[in-house]
């Protein structure tokens, strides 16, 4: 008989725990919304925006940059909000429920992005914010429900079954658009070599606009387990009571947070190599697209590569969490991620570590230049560490969080990852629009990192 939550058991007195089919369902949320970051924000649209409806790549990456800074700057002020007034109102699905279906909205208006159409530009680019909007807020409630589901020894586990899962779901969605739906426009096929499904246009490039649509319908189909089977927290107080509640309790934890002191210096951590992460994810694939003239296929490629590489690392990084501690996970995924992109700026297409090597030739093989070969290797690096370093981090959070406003310190949590997640994409955009040169504005991603791992040594975990 699945217990359902109260004050009492949110303060840390839980004794049973939902049924696996509960939790089960509640890890698919991950694989719903992965889709989201893989095909749209990575490797998949992205980059066909940055090379194929904006002027030029560097243009592409810039106005990218600004629009992904646009949104994280309305994550980052209205997240700690919603997340006060739902501990004060006690339910979390309802909130799912509206910025999911603000995803899936945004996400199916990105069909409009014509190659070469300039005037599209800005609509495509606000739908993308909105979609991350609903995509970021959504989660922040779903993460919310973690303490009710496993007992407090078994954190780390779900979490990083979670990111892991969700790293699967990614794999599969690149495999289903690079296998039947995206075709190269000069040879009209697939990477399996068939012709696009539905008669999508590879000319005119339907089978990139299409990952708008697909990550709408894969969102609906998959979360809908979690609002069927995993139990809400109960309903406690009416919307207007819980509004005003929830920002006094808000207002309490603020004042609160200087003599949390770890807490604190975790947030300001997480706020900074955060940014530094999304903006890596944001445009790794619009790198790859600049630096050696990728498309679609080999992008996508790269992006399934990376994803089984972050599959294990979340896999592997969860156990860790639950046997080190997500502290260590964390400091190790940050020093992976700092040398790795540190090696990426010193590979271009004629060059690894500044020794000299052939360029890709046209129409060779996929990855088949010394160069594309490093940076996939660096890029499998990047991947593994990623999926762990998200997972400790919302694990260390509910460590160190009070249990009884935990969606509260989950919308902290996401204002520490939005609040400054402008910065990044748009210094990107600054650097890349100033000096006409991706690699200028990817080196600022190294700072992130060091300045990252060096509060995260102030925390106890």
């Amino acid at each position: 008989m699945t217990t359902i939550a109260s004050d009492a058991r949110m303060a840390g007195v839980q004794r049973t725990y939902p049924p696996r089919a509960a939790v089960v369902s509640w890890i698919f949320f991950d694989w719903a919304a992965q889709p989201y970051f893989t095909l749209i924000t990575t490797f998949v649209f992205a980059p066909y925006f940055a090379t194929n409806v904006a002027p030029d790549p560097a243009t592409g990456q810039s106005l990218w940059g600004f629009a992904m800074a646009a949104a994280g700057m309305a994550i980052a002020l209205l997240s700690p909000v919603l997340g006060a007034i739902a501990d004060a109102s006690g339910r979390r699905k309802p909130w799912i429920a509206g910025f999911g279906a603000l995803l899936v909205v945004a996400s199916c208006a990105l069909w409009i992005g014509k190659p070469g159409d300039h005037a599209i530009i800005s609509p495509l680019l606000t739908a993308v914010a909105l979609a991350s909007v609903g995509a970021e807020f959504a989660t922040v409630f779903n993460n919310a429900m973690m303490p009710t589901l496993v007992p407090p020894e078994r954190i780390g586990r779900l979490s990083g079954t979670g990111w892991a899962t969700g790293y699967v779901g990614g794999i599969v969605s690149l495999i289903i658009v690079l296998g039947f739906l995206a075709a190269n426009p000069e040879t009209g096929r697939t990477l399996l070599g068939f012709q696009p499904l539905f008669g999508l246009d590879p000319a005119s490039h339907q089978g990139d606009r299409i990952t708008g649509p697909l990550t709408g319908l894969w969102f609906i189909v998959f979360v809908t387990p979690m609002f069927l089977f995993t139990p809400d927290y109960p309903a406690k107080r009416p919307v207007r009571k819980a509004l005003r509640e929830g920002l006094s309790e808000l207002k309490r934890s603020l004042g609160e947070l200087p003599k949390q002191k770890s807490l604190a210096a975790f947030l300001l951590a997480n706020m900074i190599y955060t940014d530094g992460l999304v903006s890596l994810f944001a445009f790794g694939g619009i790198y790859a697209a600049g630096t050696f003239g990728w498309h679609t296929i080999q992008i996508g490629t790269f992006g399934i590569i990376l994803a089984i590489a972050g599959t294990f690392g979340a896999w592997l990084g969860g156990k860790l969490d639950d046997f080190l501690g997500p502290k260590r996970v964390i400091a190790g995924s940050l020093l992976i991620l700092l040398l790795s992109v540190a090696a990426i700026l010193l590979v271009d297409k004629d060059s690894v570590l500044f020794v000299k090597v052939a360029p890709p030739e046209p129409g060779a093989a996929l990855f088949s230049s010394a160069a594309e070969r490093a940076y996939l290797v660096l890029g499998c690096l990047i991947g593994a560490a990623g999926g762990p370093l998200q997972a400790a981090s919302r694990t260390l959070l509910i460590h160190l969080a009070p249990k009884d406003r935990i969606a509260q310190y989950f919308g902290l949590f996401a204002l520490t990852g939005k609040v400054t997640s402008f910065i990044g994409p748009l210094l990107i955009g600054v650097l890349t629009a100033t000096t006409a040169s991706q690699k200028a504005g990817m080196a600022v991603l190294v700072a992130f990192f060091v300045a990252g791992l060096g509060l995260l040594m102030r925390v106890r975990d």
